[in-house]
């Protein structure tokens, strides 16, 4: 058993599980069995599952914003700010490349299911598409900054724009089982933004 409060215990469990998973699939007693707590300890920490649905948006959203920042954003490590955004989306193509019909991630796989049963839930996913989308604009801001995008470049439009293909594209390499949509949409961003070079 590793150090981590409950509280975060439960909620990272929930993520994993719901990655093989749903929302509506994973029960109480299955979430509970994989952390090995007693019932109460989850009525403790949540009112419902439906509010336990929202703080486990919140924490996943949180973790990925961060990891996609510590690696986007990280200046020090990778001066050339496009550069550190290819890289990043070609880690997806290695993620689908070793696990053919998984989700590479929760609030994609979730999206529907859960913004249809919960506002609180929608919201929070809200709240963390915006974010990555706000983390793409800044690195793209930074290769505008440093003269490898024009002056003039819609960092905004971008930054949606390579949101929703990226997430349009992992959902059809999960359904063919196959990286290719990912792959070919991360190929296309990487060249559309390269023939914009300055």
């Amino acid at each position: 058993m590793n150090g981590k409060p409950t509280r975060e215990r439960i909620l990272e469990a929930a993520e994993a599980l719901m990655l093989e998973h749903s929302f509506h699939a994973v029960g109480l007693k299955q979430l509970l069995d994989a952390v090995k707590v007693p019932k109460g300890s989850f009525y403790h920490y949540f009112e419902s599952k439906e509010q336990f649905g929202i703080e486990m948006m919140k924490h996943y959203m949180a973790e990925a914003s961060a990891h996609k920042r510590s690696f986007m954003l990280n200046r020090a490590k990778e001066p050339d700010a496009l550069k550190r955004l290819f890289q990043y989306l070609e880690g997806s193509i290695a993620f689908m490349d070793k696990h053919p019909g998984r989700f590479p991630c929760l609030a994609v796989k979730l999206g529907n299911e859960v913004s249809e049963i919960s506002e609180g839930m929608r919201e929070e996913l809200m709240k963390g598409f915006n974010d990555w989308i706000s983390i793409y604009q800044e690195v793209l801001d930074d290769a505008v900054a440093a003269g490898q995008l024009p002056k003039d470049f819609d960092t905004a439009a971008e930054a949606s724009l390579i949101q929703d293909h990226w997430a349009g594209a992992a959902q059809r390499a999960v359904i063919f089982q196959t990286s290719e949509p990912v792959r070919l949409t991360v190929e296309h961003i990487k060249h559309r933004l390269e023939e914009l070079r300055t």
